[in-house]
């Protein structure tokens, strides 16, 4: 319309200016322009913006009045759905069968019992059902969810988790009513929820609907009791024992009872009576009312002066026999120990060393006992004794100093009867005792098997408390001596009775070859040696032939450095002893005398060794001979206390010396 009306105004003043008489001078006619004969050039991706102005017009797919269709009527099936939903339902609440107003919140469940129940003991619950809708429930069944760990108070031991009471059609107005009774387990200052549903269904409906409350107890006593008997303070590195007690508090039995021990940092377990089932577990049994079963721990506390470690004991029962955890709690406790300074310190030293200390058979040993008072009061009657067990020794041996031994218990006492320093111990004070005995002989020690010694050392002694209460007061310190095993190594030549034939000239000639066995001969003790080697050298006027004897064994020569070299590996304890085969080895050897050696007894086999480790002891063990094996045949080379075989039969000593 706008439009219209610009162009209207435009052809107006177009008309005045023609009619006008001023302007009409002024208006010509416009030359002619002539037509171009070929068309403008329009490149094919040209695109004519539209104006502003002007309307766009828009031609939609057909594809979207098909869509358009299907929404409206995709909306109408919703509309109809919805219509008839609404109909159904206003239909089944208004006039069909849920015109009754039935609901859960028209459902009264009270429970009333004892808000506070004793752990292990029967109680009793009064559970009171009511329907106070306009029509009956049909099919109800009450539910009855127990807390873990409730048992039947028919024999106590049958596991009670739910029960399920059928209470068939209530009416409208109705009212059912019940008691039930279980055993309850937990500890003191407790609290467990008793869960209890009605299921049911009404009139015309399949569906089950649910209505539910839960009544909360709280547990006035724990069924069972936990109490330990210990040291409040413990020194680090000493002895710990604790005697733990569980006890019952019930006047019903408690079954098949576990207690559970957590062990704080530092603890190391050494023993417990009875033996626990497994790690921190023990199977106390059935506790009848007013049964007490104790359990004492024995372990080693470590841990820095001020340290505060805390045990933690539980015990409860368990789902079934083949189960080793406990499922209902029904005691716990937490036991602290503080770890605080010995109050006597003690030390211990053998020949010297602390810690581990390995001898031989035989070896004289003596131990040292040093001792001082930590505290700043004086400490009366102090008396230290040294305990020796695992070897026996020979009591004949032993002497203490300001001591005396007992043989009867193998212990060496020292207290103010003897040692006169023991009777008052200043603050700060401080001295030492001492003792000392022989090791037995690898004689002694024939039958015995990895054979070891420990040193026990305690001591005890009185002081005055703060309060000025007299207390008893120990400490203790242990060492071990481990005995090594006795390894012999013996070599001896063979001519006459060479296992590989006789050959060669006796007494050896010069510039002749006389061929010689040498035979190797090991006994061992006591432990186990690993790694075993038997190393020797070949001087060089002496041949390696190449043979050896038993063939299973390995040998090997080094051509390079003439030495001969016997793995034995393993090497069992008892060989060679008691009827026991000792390991034995051969080799041939070719012996070439020079002019320059007449006269002489040259060695045939020299710098022999054995090496090996102390499976017992970890000790690596050395052993070297005393001698070389030479030309005379009587002589045999060997450790301290080798067994020889024996000589070379027929051999004399005219047979020695190098001839011409």
């Amino acid at each position: 319309m706008e439009g219209s009306e610009h162009d209207a105004e435009k052809i107006e003043r177009l008309r005045r200016a023609m009619y006008s008489r001023a302007l009409s001078e002024n208006l010509q006619d416009k030359p002619r322009r002539e037509l171009d004969a070929e068309g403008a050039q329009v490149p094919e991706d040209f695109v004519r913006e539209a104006d502003a102005g002007s309307p766009q017009t828009i031609v939609a797919p057909r594809a979207i009045g098909i869509v358009r269709a299907a929404l409206w009527w995709l909306l109408a099936a919703a509309l109809v759905f919805f219509l008839a939903s609404l109909a159904f339902f206003g239909y089944y609440f208004f006039f069909g069968p849920g015109s009754g107003d039935a609901s859960s919140s028209n459902i009264d469940i009270a429970i009333s019992g004892p808000p506070q129940v004793e752990g292990g003991a029967p109680a009793e619950f009064q559970i009171s059902v009511g329907n106070r809708n306009k029509v009956p429930i049909e099919l109800a069944d009450l539910v009855i969810t127990y807390p873990d760990g409730t048992r039947s108070p028919a024999d106590y031991v049958t596991s009670l988790t739910n029960q399920r009471i059928p209470l068939g059609t209530i009416e409208s107005g109705g009212v059912r009513q019940g008691t039930v009774s279980a055993v309850l387990s937990g500890t003191a200052g407790q609290t467990a929820d008793i869960k209890v549903e009605l299921d049911y269904h009404i009139g015309g409906s399949s569906a089950i609907f649910t209505a539910n409350t839960d009544y909360t107890v709280t547990f006035s006593s724990a069924p069972l009791g936990i109490s330990v008997d210990g040291n409040s303070e413990a020194i680090s590195g000493q002895p710990v024992q604790l005697a733990v007690t569980v006890s019952s508090n019930t006047d019903a039995p408690v079954k098949d009872v576990l207690l559970s021990a957590t062990y704080p940092f530092g603890f190391k377990f050494n023993s417990s009576v009875p033996a626990p089932t497994q790690n921190g577990i023990w199977a106390i049994g059935d506790l009848n009312p007013g049964d007490k079963k104790i359990v004492t721990i024995n372990g080693t506390l470590t841990g820095t002066k001020g340290d505060q470690r805390v045990f933690r004991f539980d015990a409860g029962t368990r789902v079934d026999s083949a189960s080793s955890t406990i499922s209902t709690q029904l005691a716990d406790l937490a036991y602290t120990t503080t770890i605080t300074q010995p109050f006597l310190d003690l030390t211990s030293v053998v020949n010297g060393s602390p810690g581990t200390v390995v001898l031989s058979p035989g070896d004289s040993v003596t131990v040292t006992i040093g001792w001082q008072n930590n505290l700043s009061t004086p400490i009366t009657s102090a008396a230290i004794v040294a305990q020796l067990t695992g070897l026996q020794i020979d009591g004949t041996t032993v002497k203490a100093t300001n001591g005396f031994y007992r043989s009867t218990q193998n212990v060496v006492l020292w207290d103010k009867s003897t040692d006169p320093d023991l009777a008052t111990i200043a603050p700060g004070a401080k001295g030492t005792v001492s003792f000392s005995f022989q090791v037995p002989t690898s004689g002694q020690l024939a039958s015995t098997t990895s054979p070891h010694l420990d040193i026990s050392v305690n001591v005890a002694g009185n002081r005055l408390s703060e309060s000025g209460v007299p207390e008893n007061l120990q400490s203790a310190v242990s060492q071990e001596i481990a005995i090594a095993s006795d390894l012999q190594l013996a070599a001896q030549g063979l001519y006459y009775t060479n296992p590989f034939g006789t050959s060669g000239p006796i007494p050896p000639k010069a510039g002749s070859e006389t061929n010689y066995a040498i035979l190797f001969t090991l006994t061992n003790s006591t432990n186990q040696i690993t790694n075993g080697q038997v190393t020797a050298s070949l001087p060089p006027y002496v041949r390696w032939v190449g043979i050896y004897s038993p063939n299973t064994e390995k040998v090997s020569f080094d051509q390079v450095r003439g030495t001969v070299t016997w793995d034995l590996g393993t090497i069992n304890p008892g060989a060679g002893l008691n009827g026991t085969p000792s390991r034995q080895m051969a080799i041939d050897i070719g012996f070439t005398p020079s002019t320059s050696q007449i006269g002489q007894q040259p060695p045939l086999l020299q710098q022999i060794t054995f090496t090996g480790i102390d499976s017992s002891t970890g000790a690596a063990i050395k052993r070297t001979t005393s001698s070389d094996v030479t030309t005379n045949l009587l002589q045999v080379a060997k450790t301290s206390n080798a067994v020889v075989v024996g000589t070379d039969t027929g051999f004399s000593a005219a047979n020695a010396d190098v001839v011409k």
